[in-house]
């Protein structure tokens, strides 16, 4: 489902990635583990299409995002893939639906469709009763379900997640595991996770290490 080939980065005369290949099926849950600074967000971002590398390759559902232009890119981001960030980025404003139903709105989907996919979501992530609660009303882990929540709202092929139960309490970072696994077995979802805890990447179905800017073999 996603495929890159010698995918390199530099920030000046630092080589943060130096050739990563790798493949990732669908409906996996895959852990990126590795020291500080061995390059696991860089590579989530390009692979996310937030960031774009020196040199490589990178497709998703067989389609290559790196040549595209910057409006046709957002709208390829926004239809085919979800990200949850270790701080959920919720906007203070709005309620938990609305925050939910925001990238719904963006891909011009109809309001009662984006709504009520949107409280089928927080239903399911247990937060059926904290639909019209602000992110101010809402506990740490609740804020982060919520974000998980709006990364699903587009049916996206893939959900990227960096440090996502880094900021979280050992509860909230259980439940949020937990969380991971019913989505895959719920809505089919690939995770790619960036992740410190060993415990979870433990559990995934692939473990992917980086070191000095390349995938462990």
């Amino acid at each position: 489902m996603i495929k890159t080939e010698n995918i390199t980065k530099s920030f000046g005369s630092l080589k943060v990635l130096k050739g990563v290949d790798l493949e990732i099926e669908r409906g996996k849950i895959i852990s990126i583990v590795g020291t500080s600074g061995a390059g696991k967000t860089t590579l989530l971002q390009i692979m996310g299409t937030l960031s774009k590398p020196d040199g490589g390759t990178l497709t998703i559902d067989g389609v290559s995002p790196l040549g595209m232009k910057e409006k046709e890119l957002a709208a390829f981001r926004n239809k085919h893939i979800g990200f949850v960030f270790q701080f959920h980025h919720l906007l203070p404003e709005f309620t938990a639906l609305e925050n939910v139903c925001l990238p719904g709105f963006i891909a011009n989907r109809s309001r009662k469709e984006v709504e009520n996919r949107a409280e089928e979501l927080l239903s399911f992530l247990g937060l059926g009763e904290r639909l019209g609660h602000k992110p101010n009303e809402l506990s740490g882990g609740e804020k982060q379900r919520v974000a998980v929540a709006r990364a699903l709202i587009n049916n996206p092929s893939v959900i990227f997640a960096d440090e996502p139960t880094g900021n979280l309490d050992s509860k909230n970072q259980e439940e949020l595991h937990d969380l991971f696994f019913s989505l895959r077995d719920t809505y089919g979802v690939t995770l790619v996770i960036v992740t410190h805890d060993r415990d979870f990447a433990s559990m995934s179905d692939v473990i992917l290490e980086i070191k000095d800017g390349m995938i462990l073999k």
